[in-house]
């Protein structure tokens, strides 16, 4: 981390209210992807504040240079998604996800952890936006089933959710944008809620939970829309208008 804040000295203004975060606790962390250059922010950011994120990543995410095998070497789990053209000529496909989802919430119980989920499931882009036809300015449609299966998976072990906005000033950067220095300024928000009885439940089978799960989820989202939204509009002078704690992360 020293020798990457050296290579990469990027200001990260951290925008947080009083929020308590320990190593010694597990957290499901929620953020917007904008970029591959969320997860190093988000690692630097949550550094040495709460365990060491463990992400859900796509399969074809382990030829990713450099990262790749560093997320394998880690034993971050790597789901694979089906079409529903796949799905439809092999049923037997339908669920996999989840079992790898199962194995790898098993063994998270055995120590702190911290588990990353985008859960829009991609990263933003014009097109991906307007394809969905997205009720959110800054934001792609939330998914919730893995997340929602997450949780119950994980029982009682995990208490807090870390919900984390994620603003870049002018356009998204690139991973190679990051990797040549250009990245400047981040913004980063952050906030913490309890997991309550209200999250937890059978998310395949009981109905009335789906649903109540889905429209919890969507507030959050709609939460973190107006947050971005903010973050948009005051651009350089967020800082002092929300009376952000700053982080420069150079020093």
């Amino acid at each position: 981390m020293i020798i990457e804040r050296l290579i990469h000295p990027v200001n990260i203004h951290l925008h947080s209210k009083g929020i308590e975060l320990s190593e010694k606790e597990w957290y499901m962390v929620l953020a917007n992807h904008q970029s591959w250059v969320d997860i190093l922010i988000l690692q630097r950011v949550l550094n040495k504040k709460i365990p060491f994120l463990k992400f859900f990543l796509k399969k074809e995410l382990i030829f990713v240079p450099f990262l790749g095998i560093a997320w394998w070497a880690l034993d971050f789990p790597f789901m694979r998604r089906y079409s529903t053209t796949q799905l439809k000529k092999n049923p037997k496909l339908r669920g996999k996800d989840i079992e790898v989802t199962r194995k790898a919430c098993a063994k998270f119980k055995s120590s702190p952890v911290s588990v990353m989920n985008f859960v829009e499931g991609t990263r933003l882009t014009t097109e991906k936006h307007n394809k969905q036809n997205s009720p959110f300015k800054h934001l792609l449609k939330p998914k919730a089933g893995g997340l929602a299966f997450a949780l119950s998976a994980l029982g009682d072990h995990i208490h807090k959710i870390v919900d984390v906005a994620i603003y870049y000033p002018g356009q998204t950067p690139t991973f190679w944008q990051y990797l040549c220095g250009e990245v400047k300024d981040v913004h980063v928000h952050i906030r913490v809620s309890d997991i309550d009885d209200k999250m937890r439940g059978d998310y395949q089978k009981d109905r009335a939970f789906k649903i109540g799960f889905q429209q919890h989820l969507n507030q959050l989202w709609i939460e973190k829309d107006a947050i971005l939204e903010t973050m948009a509009q005051s651009d350089s002078t967020i800082t002092d208008k929300n009376k952000a704690v700053e982080i420069n992360t150079t020093s």
